[in-house]
Formats: C-alpha cells, structure tokens, sequence
C-alpha cells in the first residue's frame, strides 16, 4: 500500500500537463485502476481483513484524489500564466465598429407625439389590444348596424361553439382606452392614447394592423375652440412651422358635433410642404364628445363636456418624414429603416407654446 502510495504521489507530482495526469489517474483510480482492482479483492478477505484493507484503501484513494485535483489547478494556473506571457493588447488601438441599429419612425413619431401633448398637460392611458365588444363599439355610440361592425372591417375573435356571447375584437381604434380612462379617473380629465389598432385594409396607405392616437379633454366648460388651439399647437409643434387648421362637418357615432380637420398646405412641385400655400390636407377626425359616451364612462353629460380627436401616427410619420408608401413600415427592410431610422440619442423635442 505505502509502494502505491510513494509511486503514484511521485508521477502526479512530475506529470509535466493536463494529458499526462489524466493517464495517472485512470492508472490509480479508473475503473480498470490498481486501486479500483484492489478495491474489489476486499471481497475475497476476512471481515477483520476488510475491515483494516479497507480503510486504507479508501484513505489512499482520497489522498490521490486531493493531490490530482490540486496538480489540475496548479497545471491550469501555470498554462494561464503562460498565455498572458503570450498573449497582449494594445489599449491604445481605437474600439472595433459595432453596427448600431435605428429607431423605427413609427417609435420616434410615437415619442414626439406624447411629448408634445405631455407640454400641454395630456398624459398617456393605456389599454388592451384585444376588446370586448361592447368597449370597442357600444360604449362609443355605434349602432349594431353600423359597417365596422361587419366582419370586412374589424377582426373578430372565435368563439366556441354554443357560446353566444358577443365576441372579443382586435381594437379597431383607441377609443376604448378613452373609456376605461374615464372610468378610471372620472372628470376632469386629459389624456391621449397612442397604441397599435387593426382593421380589414391594405393598400398604400392602409395596412391590416396600424398605430393611431386619440385624445380628449373633459371638464366644465371646454368648448371646439380649446379643441382648434390644441390641435394647431401640436401641429405646429410637430412639424416645426405655423401651422392653420380647417374644421369640416362631419359624422361620427361618438362625438357630436363632429368635424373632419384639414391642415394648410401646398404642393408645390410634387413636394409636400405644411404650413405654406392655400391648398389644405385632411389629417384627423374630431369633436364634442357624446353625451352616451360620456355615460359610458361613468361621467355625467349635464355636468361635464369635452371634445375628442384621433390621428393615425403612421400618416403623421409619412408626412413629415416624406415617406411615399405604408407598407414599408412593416416589411423589416434594414435598408429602409437605415435610411428612415433615427439615432437612439435623437429625442424629440417640443416646441408648442
């Protein structure tokens, strides 16, 4: 037992690398080891024999098992050593260029927006992008009958069958997150909700799946025109020139009166340009909210007033930026978003007054 002990210490102590302690071990302790072959002849002895070969067997078994592990380490060490003899780097040799990726402008657009409205003191309000019906149409005034409730406009969630319920809905606009936003909060109130929405369309400038923001202002005496001085300062904030607005009557289920608006343009030739010219754009829809809107959410009409606008940001983003075609905002085409995309350190600045 002292001869195993003597010869094996010895070659674990010279093995010279990783390779030539490995074949040590398997020597002494691998299945087919001398100490593992010892270790199996116990069986063959008497108990009193067992019992003293035994231990000793198993204290040399650990004994060269603590001293394989502590030439593993210092063997690594050594190799470390070596290669940082080997090896250096020169601190002074300016960074490899990593690729930096762009903010989308539908993002950047996104945050211009809220920063904007935020200067005017509307803060943001969230909400599902699956609704139910009844925060999607009912609440907003829209008749069973109207045509966004017909399946070649909205998206509408399966039910299973036997279920009557009305079914869920992709959110067709954020005008639910205005309700559940009163309903929250009450009055006086003002928010606006920016977010993803979905309808039946593609063409250039629609696609299935867009991103809108609506806002509203309640309180006791707001009237169309806080509603034209808010819209002019965000587009005059937001395109960075005086912009004139033009309010056109029109109809909508949830706001009464309602008005499509118009923003001053020209197009001089072929090029877009806002604020200048007598020519004029329709951007978004708007209005006095109606009173069962104001119902719904849990707000008293005789008390309370407000007015309601939406916009999509994606045509907001094609128009300042001169973007042609809608569906490139969604194909991933790196090529376009290198060209369109902005840098994360540009931050939207606000200039409303």
């Amino acid at each position: 037992m002292q001869d195993l002990r003597e010869t094996y210490l010895a070659r674990i102590s010279g093995a010279a690398d990783q390779a030539a302690l490995e074949e040590v071990r398997l020597a002494a302790l691998g299945k087919k080891g001398e100490i593992s072959l010892k270790m199996r002849e116990l069986g063959q002895m008497s108990p009193e024999e067992r019992q003293t070969v035994g231990k000793a067997l198993n204290e040399l078994r650990n004994e060269l098992d603590t001293a394989l592990r502590a030439k593993k380490a210092a063997l690594e060490d050594a190799a470390l050593d070596e290669r940082l003899k080997a090896e250096w780097l020169d601190v002074t040799l300016p960074a490899r260029h990593r690729a930096r990726g762009t903010i989308h402008p539908v993002s950047q657009v996104t945050e211009e927006v809220t920063a904007i409205f935020a200067d005017m003191g509307f803060r943001v309000a969230e909400g599902p992008q699956i609704e139910t019906d009844w925060y999607n149409f009912d609440a907003l005034n829209i008749a069973p009958e109207h045509p966004a409730r017909q399946e070649h406009d909205t998206f509408f969630m399966h039910r299973a069958e036997g279920d009557d319920r009305p079914p869920h809905v992709l959110r067709t606009h954020t005008s639910p997150v205005q309700i559940r936003a009163m309903q929250d909060q009450g009055a006086p109130i003002r928010v606006i909700a920016p977010g993803r929405v979905y309808r039946m369309d593609m063409d250039l400038t629609h696609t299935p799946m867009f991103h809108q923001v609506e806002g509203m202002a309640i309180g006791e005496d707001i009237s169309m025109a806080n509603l034209k001085w808010v819209l002019e300062e965000f587009f005059t904030a937001f395109f960075g020139t005086k912009v004139r607005t033009r309010f056109r009557a029109s109809h909508f289920p949830f706001t009464e009166p309602s008005a499509e608006v118009d923003i001053q343009c020209s197009w001089e030739g072929g090029q877009l340009r806002v604020g200048e010219g007598d020519g004029w754009l329709e951007v978004l829809g708007s209005g006095m909210m109606h009173p069962k809107v104001l119902q719904a959410g849990g707000i008293d009409p005789d008390k309370w007033q407000g007015f309601a606008f939406g916009m999509g940001i994606d045509r907001m983003a094609m128009l300042k930026y001169g973007i042609p075609d809608l569906r490139a905002f969604f194909e991933s085409d790196l090529r376009w978003l290198r060209h369109y995309g902005f840098g994360a350190l540009e931050a939207p600045s606000v200039h409303a007054g």
